[in-house]
């Protein structure tokens, strides 16, 4: 107890009682905030360097999921006017029911909407699947 009485009592009148420069011991206001503060801003370049992996993204995508590519029958249309058409030629997986077919088509694909199935097949057309 004494010595630190005695400092204080040494640093009386003396400006920043042995802490330097008016700019320090003042706290987190000195060093820009306290923790991760201003991690967007002003200590960007300190997460990016030193701990990457701070910010972004989390979790995981499930290993077995499918992509499947989809097309509307207004679509298939645009394709192919009449005959056969093969899905998997052009990139598709998966038929759906949007819009009309006009002419009668052989639809070949993985697989069909039900809706889809019952507009091809209302126009004379086929649904098949591979």
């Amino acid at each position: 107890m004494s010595k630190k009485r005695k400092k204080i009592i040494k640093m009386r009148g003396s400006k920043t009682c042995g802490y330097g420069a008016k700019k320090k011991h003042r706290g987190k206001g000195s060093k820009g905030g306290k923790g991760y503060a201003g991690i967007w801003k002003h200590k960007k370049s300190m997460i990016i360097a030193y701990e990457p992996d701070h910010v972004g993204k989390r979790g995981f995508k499930p290993k077995n999921r499918k992509e499947i590519k989809a097309i509307n029958l207004s679509d298939i249309q645009k394709l192919k006017e009449d005959g056969k058409i093969f899905l998997k030629e052009f990139g598709y997986d998966k038929v759906l029911a949007k819009g009309e077919l006009k002419k009668p088509l052989i639809i070949h694909a993985k697989s069909f909407s039900k809706k889809a199935i019952e507009k091809i097949e209302k126009v004379g057309g086929k649904a098949v699947i591979e």
